[in-house]
């Protein structure tokens, strides 16, 4: 039977965003009939304009659904008001597919459930909103998981992953998204849950659109034929292909026709997803890696054709730019250096897989022969172990988001980056981009699925400036170029804004009509994210993109800022469109690095992993995009560049965005791009607090290190309000500081009490001078006052190692870093402390002696804040000089210069990382040292944030939150080891501990000084 398939349509539904009255309409309904959140102000729905695309367009609204009610009630009004509707999983679509003039349905929430698992028949039923690594983790026990293993795989949804036919590293083996789905429940655009699964099942309506859909395949046979491209990366338009009985393309393992491969890769244009029905693998028991390394990056593509006929499961490339990006970070610099020979132009990670080990080890020597037979002897790093083999992965996974750390306005750009071409052509092929690159002023990024001729490559432009026409004159080239090979134009991250427009391109105009015809059947009204794959606008259209250049309908700016902190590590160039001045007291040109470093967040979603890491603590609790490092740093890039309003900055909206970042620095180790969030707040505070004061709270805090010397002197009156709930109470009204919370107490004997000797700072040079073991011990305000015992177990662990120690001092009390009055956004005054603090530091510093301190918070605050608060070189000395008494310790035995007479310890230890010693690498040394202790074999939680940060967990509006954050991880491992000794470095840390899990927590000083054996010592 011949279908007619319409040649136009009406414009799609939703082309702009809905009037006011009628978006009004639709939350009012929302909220009245629903129990989902309905966020319809101006920042949330800024929050849900971006995804990992180049693109931003404003929605309608979000919703976040509680319940199936929820959203069937919701698919309902939205229809009845004409608004349409875009369902959104991790919004990390490199395409734009997440974005439009929608009303946006967030699943992520409340919609992650693992419904059924079948570990007989390898089947798997689950919510579109279930995290693909929190299903693997569920399937790893019966020896199953879900083998479409996306880079992303940390924060994609199943339901996301099926709306793009995601593909992964090893769909060589696996295939795509759409080789491994079985079935799907799903909500028509009118309302009717239909279940989706094999044709030959199929009945009553979804046997009608199989029968239709089965038409036009008949129908465009010959076009089909002609057009379709003939590599298995291949994710445009609608899965057409496969519903001629005549295909010799099915794409489920028996060969039948399965209707849910219709919606798989349909980028949520058809249905909205109820929940999916997933064909599970056996989980490979080994596996083994070659990394070859190449010396041009023609030789790495010529050689992929070569490797595959080894049958590898996966053949993944990192270039030279990868290589470098991840030298520099120092979280995967450890990992890379491991895979190099030398400084290669180019690696291929060469994955065999199966039953054993042993069979796999004769895989690599069969790399190396044909390696060698290619001209390369000696050209492969074998790596068996498992665990450097996860790592290696995890920077490979971390590809995209390490390309976009490079700093400045030119960014690699997603457009053309899943072309995929036959493996014979793939050499030819990105010989011949490059070239179209150099044409336009550009070079490329290069990584991803050598294995499948797919690469993930991005020229690098500037969007704000001349990219968009780059854009265009870029992807026409590269399209002439994919025909010439015959391969496809998408081939992994789907069509969305970026690559719609070349569906009809690719496949030309009469299947272009049938897919809109498949539109019309699934969706009349286009309800559902319309302007995807159907009538796509121009992949150029300024009125859509993030950074829009001038002459654009709306043209990124950005406002005037004076900033408080130096930025200037992220200004790259001059920038012809920003208004911003230098900062004051910096001494250097900052224009426009504030807003360059907020922008350096490329909505990856990297902050909403759970798993492993710090970041981003407070999301982990609220699940709130509000409260991702994501959703924070796009608030700011929308305040910083006006779209919230001129004072938008300093406003409400934003300062309910910051509130929850706990300053963990988590995301300045984790993410990626670099995004320091914990930096960007103490910007932000600084201008905020200058416009509305700070609370009697504020003060409170930021000066604690100012009155702590003359509040110890009246210990027992301040430590009433720990003992009389009254007074607490009281100070809970007043301060803010929730009276379930004991504060720390008070006492006289302070540190600089104690008779505790150290010698002179001349003592002290001269002995470094001749080549004596010295060293500066910074006694913080915390263990000074509160806890003066970790500061006198320090100095005595390191007298008993033979350590000459001098700490600094002033006339009118202690030194303090700063940290305090950073925190509460009084950055001046912090200056000043810092100033005075690296001045009487300097001259020790100079001469190469360390610099020791007991709380990450404070000391690393040597190494991190004061550097970008205009304090000139004395700040980089003492910054190199500046180590944690772990990383001294650990430092010292390495150059043998350090030894201890330990006692074993009579318990199991057990180690909390604070976040800060988290971000910066020194959790490592901890266990170092603990291993110091004979017979220790020492037990690192991992844990997030402990949920105190500093003030944070002492405020009544946040010790709920913080008491959650504790109980995510950390407090339930303590309990479960009521016999072990827990080790906390971090002042508020050992609080929530105590407070929380009735338990003590010491320092690893105290507990060092504790197994002293030398008289005296202890």
């Amino acid at each position: 039977m011949l279908i007619e398939t319409p040649r136009r349509l009406a414009p799609p539904l939703g082309a702009a965003l809905p009037p006011d009255d009628v978006r009004e309409a639709l939350a009012r309904r929302l909220r009245k009939e629903t129990e989902g959140e309905v966020l319809f102000d101006a920042a949330s729905r800024g929050r849900y304009a971006t995804d990992a695309s180049i693109y931003q367009i404003i929605p309608a609204g979000v919703f976040v659904p509680r319940t199936d009610m929820d959203i069937a009630i919701a698919l309902q009004v939205a229809r009845e008001l004409g608004v349409p509707v875009l369902p959104r999983g991790g919004g990390t679509s490199q395409c734009g597919q997440t974005t439009g003039a929608a009303l946006v349905i967030d699943n992520t929430k409340h919609f992650r459930r693992l419904l059924d698992i079948d570990v007989d028949n390898g089947i798997a039923t689950v919510e579109p909103g279930l995290v693909l690594d929190h299903l693997n983790a569920a399937l790893k026990k019966h020896g199953l998981w879900y083998p479409v293993d996306v880079s992303t795989s940390a924060q994609a949804t199943l339901g996301g992953m099926a709306g793009n036919n995601s593909c992964g590293s090893r769909s060589i083996a696996y295939g795509n998204m759409v080789h491994n789905v079985l079935g799907a429940r799903v909500w028509m655009a009118d309302g009717e849950l239909l279940d989706f699964g094999p044709v030959a099942q199929a009945s009553g309506r979804a046997a009608r659109i199989a029968d239709f859909v089965r038409g036009l395949a008949v129908q465009h046979r010959g076009e089909i034929e002609t057009h379709w491209p003939k590599v298995m990366r291949r994710v445009a338009g609608y899965n057409l292909d496969i519903f001629d009985n005549q295909s010799e393309r099915p794409y489920t393992r028996d060969g039948s026709v399965n209707l849910a491969h219709l919606l798989v890769g349909s980028e949520g244009t058809l249905a909205y997803t109820r929940s999916l029905t997933l064909k599970l693998s056996e989980l490979p028991r080994a596996k083994v890696l070659g990394i070859v390394n190449f010396p041009t990056f023609h030789a790495a593509m010529d050689s992929a054709q070569h490797i595959v006929k080894l049958g590898p499961t996966a053949v993944e490339l990192v270039d030279r730019t990868m290589v470098e990006l991840a030298l520099a970070n120092p979280a995967f610099r450890p990992t890379i250096e491991t895979a190099l020979i030398g400084r290669p132009a180019a690696i291929l990670l060469v994955e065999f897989s199966g039953p054993e080990k042993a069979p796999l080890l004769p895989r690599l020597r069969q790399l190396d022969d044909l390696i060698g037979d290619l001209g390369l002897p000696g050209a492969v790093v074998h790596m068996p172990d498992d665990a450097a083999q996860k790592s290696l992965w995890e920077v490979r996974k971390a590809g995209l988001n390490i390309m976009m750390s490079l700093k400045g306005d030119g960014k690699p750009v997603s457009f053309i980056e899943d072309c995929a071409v036959p493996l014979e052509h793939l050499a030819e092929y990105t010989d011949g981009l490059t070239e179209v690159f150099a044409r336009h002023g550009s070079r490329g990024t290069w990584y991803a699925h050598a294995s499948v001729g797919t690469l993930h490559v991005r020229p690098i432009l500037d969007m704000r400036v001349d990219g968009g026409a780059k854009m265009r004159a870029i992807a026409e080239e590269a399209a002439a170029l994919v025909r010439r090979y015959k391969g496809a134009f998408s081939g992994e991250h789907g069509d969305g804004l970026c690559r719609g427009e070349w569906i009809q391109w690719q496949f030309g105009p009469r299947i272009n009509e049938a897919f809109r015809a498949i539109k019309q059947e699934f969706d009349p009204g286009h309800l559902f994210n319309p302007g995807k794959i159907i009538d796509p606008p121009r992949m150029d259209d300024g009125s859509l993109l993030r950074f829009a250049p001038p002459e654009s309908p709306r043209p990124y700016r950005r406002i005037p800022l004076r900033p408080v902190l130096d930025w200037s590590a992220w200004n790259v160039r001059a920038d012809p469109v920003t208004e911003v001045t230098t900062a004051p007291g910096t001494g250097g040109d900052v224009t426009g690095g504030f807003a360059m470093a907020v922008e350096m967040c490329n909505n990856n979603g990297h902050c909403r992993k759970f798993d492993a890491g710090t970041m981003c603590p407070s999301y982990r609790v609220t699940r709130d995009e509000q409260h991702l490092t994501r959703g924070r740093a796009n608030t700011l890039r929308l305040a910083v560049s006006g779209q919230l309003g001129p004072d938008a900055f300093t406003g409400e909206a934003l300062y309910q965005t910051m509130d929850l970042c706990v300053g963990c620095k988590g995301c300045k180790r984790d993410c990626p791009t670099g995004v320091d969030m914990a930096k960007m707040k103490i910007e932000f505070l600084a201008h905020y607090k200058a416009r509305h004061g700070h609370t009697l709270k504020d003060r409170l805090v930021a000066h604690l290190p100012d009155y702590a010397r003359w509040a110890s002197r009246l210990p027992w009156l301040l430590n009433l309000r720990n003992r009389l709930p009254v007074v607490a109470r009281l100070g809970e009204k007043l301060l803010g500081l929730s009276a379930r919370r004991t504060l720390p107490t008070w006492r006289a004997d302070t540190f600089w009490r104690a008779d505790e000797p150290f010698a002179s700072a001349d003592e002290v040079l001269k002995h470094a001078a001749a080549g004596g073991k010295t060293a500066i011990l910074f006694v913080d305000t915390f263990n000074g006052i509160f806890e003066r015992e970790n500061a006198l177990a320090a100095a005595r662990v390191l007298k008993a190692a033979g350590y000459l120690l001098h700490t600094v001092t002033k006339a009118d009390g202690h030194h303090c870093c700063g940290r305090t009055y950073l925190a509460s956004g009084m950055v001046e005054r912090a200056r000043a402390k810092a100033d005075a603090l690296l001045d009487a530091l300097l001259p020790f510093a100079r001469v190469g002696i360390p610099v020791v301190g007991l709380e990450p918070s404070c000391l690393l605050t040597l190494r991190d804040e004061t550097l970008v608060m205009g304090l000139g070189e004395k700040a980089e000395v003492v910054a190199s000089a500046a180590l944690l008494f772990e990383e001294f310790i650990a430092r010292e035995l390495d150059a043998g210069r350090f030894a201890l007479d330990l006692t074993p310890a009579d318990k199991p230890i057990l180690l909390h990382g604070h976040c800060h010693q988290k971000a910066f690498g020194a959790v490592a040394p901890i266990l170092r040292v603990l291993a110091l202790i004979p017979g220790a074999t020492p037990e690192l939680i991992e844990s997030s944030c402990c949920g105190m940060a500093g003030s944070f967990g002492y405020e009544a509006g946040h010790i709920d939150l913080s008491m959650q954050m504790a109980e995510a991880a950390l407090l339930p491992a303590v309990r479960r080891r009521p016999d072990a000794i827990v080790v906390a470095d971090g002042t508020s840390c050992r609080h929530q501990i105590a407070d929380g899990a009735q338990r003590e927590a010491i320092h690893v000083a105290a507990l060092l000084a504790s197994l002293l054996r030398t008289p005296g010592l202890r």
